[in-house]
């Protein structure tokens, strides 16, 4: 990703039916999708292991430039919770192999009871980074983890700390750890998966991500109800203006 690349998508690609006009042309929901915007972030990964056909169907759905987040395993960061890991991530990885061209970002969700610990958090992001040279974006949920010294862990191995709302502890709505990427996670606001975001928020959101000097993902996971598609939408318009 070049320096002020700006990617904006949202959680999965369903299409709601208010927004399909807006993703004109024949196939699959993800087809349209990658037409009209330039990122997605997977989930179900988190869930299951998936068959290599569908990543390779998936791969085959959308233009070369288009870019997916894809969610580590919770076998790895709610299970193991990231100790003596390896072996994990190695068949995770393997797995990724027929989209792993288009994979821009790995996504390491922490459970909120995953507490800071630096000797073992080093240890699974150092190695994870050996393992995988694009961005790797950790989302921790443990009020431990917004501090100095967990940003240094997490910077050392280029790991960015995602900036999600609503926030989890103080500092948390602010891009952390790492500063050569940005990844702004947003769940929706007061109602999380659910509430739609203001336009005031989306304006403010801009313009942020279009000074920033580094790359940014901005993934919208309010998709409950479909705010999250036109909240990707908006974005996009206004970053074009």
């Amino acid at each position: 990703m070049a320096s002020g690349m700006v990617l904006i998508g949202t959680a999965g690609w369903s299409l709601p039916r208010a927004q399909q006009a807006r993703f004109p042309g024949e196939g699959s929901h993800l087809e349209r999708y990658a037409r009209v915007l330039p990122a997605a972030e997977i989930n179900s990964t988190f869930y299951r292991p998936h068959r290599r056909s569908t990543f390779e169907r998936w791969a085959g759905s959308v233009p070369r430039g288009f870019r997916f987040s894809v969610k580590l395993p919770r076998a790895i960061t709610h299970e193991l919770r990231l100790v003596k890991a390896g072996a994990a991530v190695d068949t995770f990885l393997d797995e990724l192999a027929p989209i792993r061209a288009q994979v821009g970002c790995l996504l390491v969700q922490l459970p909120p009871s995953l507490e800071f610990q630096a000797r073992a958090a080093a240890a699974f992001f150092r190695a994870l980074r050996a393992r995988f040279a694009a961005g790797i974006a950790a989302e921790p949920r443990h009020a431990t983890w917004f501090t100095p010294a967990a940003d240094e862990v997490l910077s050392r191995s280029k790991v960015a700390r995602v900036a999600a709302d609503p926030a989890r502890a103080m500092g948390g709505g602010e891009p952390g750890g790492w500063d050569g990427l940005a990844y702004f996670r947003l769940h929706g606001s007061p109602r999380v998966y659910y509430s739609s975001y203001e336009e005031d928020f989306l304006a403010d959101l801009a313009r942020r991500v279009r000074d920033a000097p580094r790359p940014c993902w901005v993934v919208f996971d309010n998709t409950t109800l479909g705010a999250g598609t036109a909240n990707a939408l908006r974005l996009a318009e206004l970053l074009r203006k």
